[in-house]
């Protein structure tokens, strides 16, 4: 019914927003995610909504991407997640950390979302994982394949793998390594205390 909506952002709550078009007040249920990247209010804003429809009422969703709002449908289209639970692993993981948690099948990041028990994160992996087949931005091919394989001997592997066990998601754990500067000329020990430091 509404591919999108476009006005100006009138009001900006925990988990919504109001987008004035035409003098008529959009109320749009949103992820954090989405909320950190909207304009200043009384901005103009175009937002891609998904409506759900239901006896007791129709709820607007929005996103700024068409990405968001792909992997938002495959999300509800997983028995036992609905739009709320959605928006809830939206809120917690980027669209790219969410692929890279899929793909790596780190059910305790998904899991850190609000409402989101660790059966629903396994079903997420298992259910999207031969869906999602775009690498995520700012991660190669070559480290989501090292991600994924637990036998390889490489340090940037290695370090995830200890991370992991020290409690870190492989998410978070990819995202601190990443952020170590000259991580290809380290070996193990040195790697992993600097990726320690960016945690």
């Amino acid at each position: 019914m509404f591919s999108y909506i476009k006005g100006n952002l009138e009001y900006i709550s925990e988990d919504a927003i109001i987008i004035d078009n035409g003098g008529i007040g959009f109320s749009i249920i949103t992820s954090s995610n989405v909320l950190s990247k909207l304009p200043p209010l009384h901005s103009e804003v175009k937002i891609l909504t998904y409506l759900q429809v239901k006896e007791d009422g129709l709820t607007l969703f929005g996103f700024l991407k068409e990405d968001e709002l792909d992997l938002f449908k495959k999300l509800i289209s997983i028995s036992g997640i609905g739009p709320k639970g959605a928006i809830s692993i939206l809120s917690t993981l980027t669209t790219d950390e969410l692929r890279m948690a899929i793909l790596s099948e780190d059910s305790k990041a998904i899991a850190k979302a609000n409402g989101i028990g660790a059966r629903t994160a396994q079903r997420v992996i298992i259910d999207l994982k031969d869906k999602i087949s775009i690498v995520p931005a700012g991660f190669s091919d070559e480290e989501i394949i090292e991600s994924k394989n637990d036998a390889s001997n490489s340090a940037v592997n290695d370090v995830v793998l200890a991370l992991a066990s020290l409690g870190y998601s492989n998410v978070d754990a990819m995202k601190a390594v990443k952020k170590v500067e000259g991580r290809d000329n380290m070996d193990v020990e040195q790697l992993l205390k600097a990726a320690l430091k960016k945690m």
